[in-house]
């Protein structure tokens, strides 16, 4: 976090907004994966919304989760702060996550709207992961732009059921990708229930065996991050 699965013997091309021509495209085969986006024909916003993501300051939210003996805490807040990656402005969400008051790691993530799309892109992270209060290493940090890094999609403006696209371009570093399996599960949790929301399957061929979900509700984005839980959203 990233078309549709049909078996067809020519290019598969998606355009999600055909007036200006902006595509997804992938190789034939049932199980290809989208990496091409025609990014250079968007105009980005470092702030905006679609129906799944929202890219304002101040925006936040609040995750928990219980495993055994561990209470994990996961923060996401939408930064009063953008960051130029290339030629483009990213505004910067950042992610803090903690296991029983223990801060183990914390992101900025640098993310733009495609304004005739509103198509979230990824654009790169910082990452700094913590090891007795300091910080140990920066593993799964990447940047569009660098050593063949690019951008993938976090989140479509027009959601495809079955669409699978890359959401990171880092090869050898961060190959997130996410397929869109449901539009209308129910998902409860301590902030609310929650109707209609899109789940999204991800895996990465860094680690073949690894697969988790994520469920997304309208007008909220993130509700549950595989087992953690929304307890709070809103503008802080």
């Amino acid at each position: 976090m990233k078309t549709l699965k049909l078996a067809i013997p020519s290019l598969l091309v998606v355009c999600i907004l055909s007036s200006t021509h902006i595509c997804f495209s992938q190789k034939p085969g049932a199980k290809g994966w989208t990496d091409s986006f025609d990014i250079d024909k968007c105009q980005f916003s470092a702030t905006g919304e679609n129906k799944y993501f929202i890219l304002k300051p101040s925006y936040q939210l609040l995750f928990e989760g219980i495993e055994g003996k561990d209470t994990t805490r996961l923060a996401i807040t939408v930064l009063n702060e953008t960051k130029m990656i290339g030629d483009v402005e990213t505004r910067v969400v950042e992610e803090k996550e903690s296991v029983n008051g223990t801060v183990v790691e914390i992101s900025r993530n640098f993310y733009a709207m495609c304004t005739q799309t509103n198509t979230v892109f990824y654009f790169g992270e910082d990452v700094d992961i913590y090891k007795d209060g300091k910080i140990a290493s920066h593993g799964g940090a990447w940047r569009a732009g660098d050593g063949g890094a690019k951008a993938g999609v976090m989140m479509p403006g027009i959601v495809l059921l079955g669409s699978r696209f890359y959401q990171e371009i880092a090869p050898g570093v961060a190959m997130d990708r996410a397929e869109i399996v449901s539009v209308n599960d129910i998902v409860e949790t301590p902030a609310g229930k929650f109707q209609n929301c899109l789940k999204t399957e991800e895996t990465t061929p860094l680690e073949p065996r690894a697969k988790e979900y994520k469920l997304y509700a309208p007008g909220i984005g993130l509700v549950r991050d595989s087992e953690l839980l929304l307890t709070s959203y809103g503008f802080k």
